[in-house]
């Protein structure tokens, strides 16, 4: 069975198969706000969704980060990891990637256990 969170008229925030639960492109609300709030940001959203999909972020499996400025790379590990687990650490990729939006300073995507 496959079970769909927050859809819209293009696509699902999560969508849980096969025990995974995965998460779509995370973006910020405040688009105007610096890499660090951006990412606080996106991450929240995305520990919010795999909580709503009965998963959690000592769960996570793999992440996707996706920079349009790879100069960013620094600023947002420093965020990124003081959030996630330092025991339980998903497989992740980060790719300098030009954005829906210009004011968008990161995306992110997971894959978590249920």
């Amino acid at each position: 069975m496959i079970k769909y969170f927050q859809s819209g008229s293009r696509m699902s925030q999560a969508v849980v198969y096969g025990g995974l639960v995965h998460i779509a492109g995370q973006v910020a609300d405040n688009r105007k706000a610096g890499i660090e709030g951006q990412t606080s940001d996106v991450l929240s959203k995305i520990e919010a969704l795999l909580v709503e999909a009965g998963s959690s972020k000592s769960k996570l499996v793999a992440v996707n980060i996706f920079l349009p400025q790879i100069g960013d790379f620094d600023a947002m590990n420093s965020i990124y990891d003081a959030w996630v687990e330092p025991q339980r650490l998903p497989a992740r990729a980060c790719v300098e990637a030009r954005l829906a939006d210009p004011d968008l300073r990161i995306e992110v995507t997971a894959i978590a256990a249920i």
